[in-house]
C-alpha cells in the first residue's frame, strides 16, 4: 500500500476540488458504511447520500452538487472513476520481475523482452514472441507462433493456441483458451467431416477476459477482439467473429459464428447472439434476450427474440395480467355464445312476426 496522501493531492490526481480540510490525509479506499478514519470513502449513488453523514471516513468523494454534511470532500463528476484510481493508488502494487524460474519449459526459438516474470510450469512452444514486463502464471501454455505484447498478464491455466496474437497490457484470467477450433463440421451422409480451423485470433491492446471463457479461431482470417473490450466470465465467441471496440460482453454470453459488433456495445449476461449477423455501435442488449438477426445502431434492446426495449417493458408489464385476462376472454366468449343462442331463439318468431 502507498503511504498517506492529502486531500489537496488526491485532488489533483482525480482532477477535482477540494471542500474542507484539504491537509487531511488518507491512507485507504472503503466504502460508506465501512470506512474508518484515516479513509476516503465515494459517493456514486443518490440513493446512498444520506450515508455521507453517517460514514467514519475521513473524506467523501462525491458528485456536483451533492450534500456534503460537513464531511470534507472532493467534488468530482465521476466519482466511480475516482474509486478505480484511488483503489489503484493504494491498493495496486507493481508485481515483480521474476524472471524464467525454475520449472518453466522454453521451446526453440522464443524471444523474451526485458522484465519478464515466467512462473514454474509455463510451457513456451518454438517460436513464441513476448514482450517486455509479460508476466506468466503456472499452467499458462503457449502454442507455436504465439506473440504476446508489452505489460501483458496471463493468469494460472490460460492457453493461447497456435499462431494467436495478444496486443499491449491484455489481462487473461485464469482457464480461458484462445484460439481452440471454431465449431466447423461439413454433414458427410449420416455423420459430420471437421472442418480445418487454419485462421487465427488477434486480440487487441487494453482487453481483459475473464475466467473459463473461450475465443474460437477462425476457419480462414481471423477472429478478432478490438482494443479495449472487456469480456466476463464463462463467455464463447465463436470463430471468425469481430467485436468492436470498448465493448461489455457480460457472463455467460455466447457468440456464434461469423458475427459483427460494433463499438461500444454493452451484451448483459446470458444473452445469446445468432450468427452472421451484425449489431451497430451503442447498442445495449438486456439480460437474457435472444438476439436472432441484424440490430441497428444507438439503441436498447431486451426480449426472446429481442424488441426495442421500451416496447418489452410493456409486454413485460402485460405478462402477470395474462391470468386475469384468460379468465376474462373465456367470460366474454361465454356471454357472446350465450347471447348468439338467445338470437338464433328468437328469429323464427321475428321471421313470423314480419310475414
Amino acid at each position: 500500500m502507498t503511504g498517506a496522501k492529502s486531500l489537496t493531492e488526491l485532488a489533483e490526481l482525480l482532477g477535482g476540488r477540494v471542500i474542507g480540510d484539504g491537509t487531511a490525509l488518507v491512507s485507504g479506499v472503503a466504502s460508506l458504511d465501512d470506512a474508518a478514519e484515516g479513509e476516503i470513502t465515494f459517493l456514486a449513488n443518490p440513493k446512498y447520500a444520506v450515508k455521507v453523514a453517517t460514514t467514519r471516513a475521513t473524506a467523501v468523494v462525491i458528485p456536483p452538487g451533492a450534500e456534503r454534511y460537513g464531511r470534507n470532500v472532493v467534488e468530482l463528476d465521476n466519482p466511480y472513476l475516482a474509486f478505480a484510481k484511488l483503489l489503484t493508488l493504494f491498493h495496486v502494487q507493481p508485481v515483480p520481475c521474476r524472471g524464467v524460474m525454475a520449472g518453466a519449459v522454453v521451446g526453440a526459438n522464443v524471444v523474451m523482452g526485458s522484465d519478464v516474470s515466467i512462473y514454474p510450469g509455463v510451457h513456451l512452444a518454438d517460436g513464441v514472441r513476448i514482450g517486455n514486463r509479460v508476466t506468466l502464471y503456472p499452467g499458462v501454455v503457449l502454442y507455436e507462433g504465439v506473440e504476446l505484447g508489452d505489460d501483458v498478464t496471463l493468469h494460472a491455466h490460460v492457453i493461447v493456441r497456435e499462431g494467436c496474437r495478444l496486443g499491449n497490457r491484455v489481462i487473461v484470467h485464469g482457464g480461458t483458451v484462445i484460439g481452440s477450433d471454431g465449431f466447423g463440421y461439413a454433414p458427410d451422409g449420416n455423420g459430420y467431416y471437421k472442418i480445418p480451423q487454419i485462421g487465427t485470433v488477434i486480440i487487441e491492446d487494453d482487453v481483459e477476459i475473464g475466467v473459463n471463457s473461450a475465443i474460437d479461431r477462425a476457419a480462414l482470417g481471423a477472429t478478432l477482439i478490438r482494443r479495449g473490450t472487456k469480456i466476463d466470465n464463462l463467455v464463447q465467441i465463436a470463430h471468425n467473429c469481430v467485436i468492436g471496440e470498448n465493448c461489455m460482453i457480460v457472463s455467460q454470453v455466447g457468440i456464434s459464428g461469423s458475427t459483427r459488433i460494433g463499438s461500444h456495445v454493452t451484451l448483459a449476461g446470458q444473452v445469446g447472439v445468432a450468427g452472421h449477423l451484425q449489431i451497430g455501435d451503442n447498442v445495449i442488449v438486456g439480460a437474457k434476450s435472444g438476439v436472432p438477426g441484424t440490430l441497428p445502431g444507438n439503441a436498447i434492446y431486451s426480449g426472446i427474440p429481442v424488441i426495442p426495449h421500451r416496447e418489452w417493458l410493456k409486454a413485460s408489464a402485460t405478462f402477470p395480467k395474462l391470468p386475469e385476462l384468460r379468465k376474462t376472454v373465456g367470460a366474454l366468449e361465454k356471454r357472446v355464445q350465450e347471447l348468439e343462442a338467445k338470437l338464433a331463439a328468437a328469429e323464427p318468431r321475428l321471421l313470423a312476426c314480419d310475414k
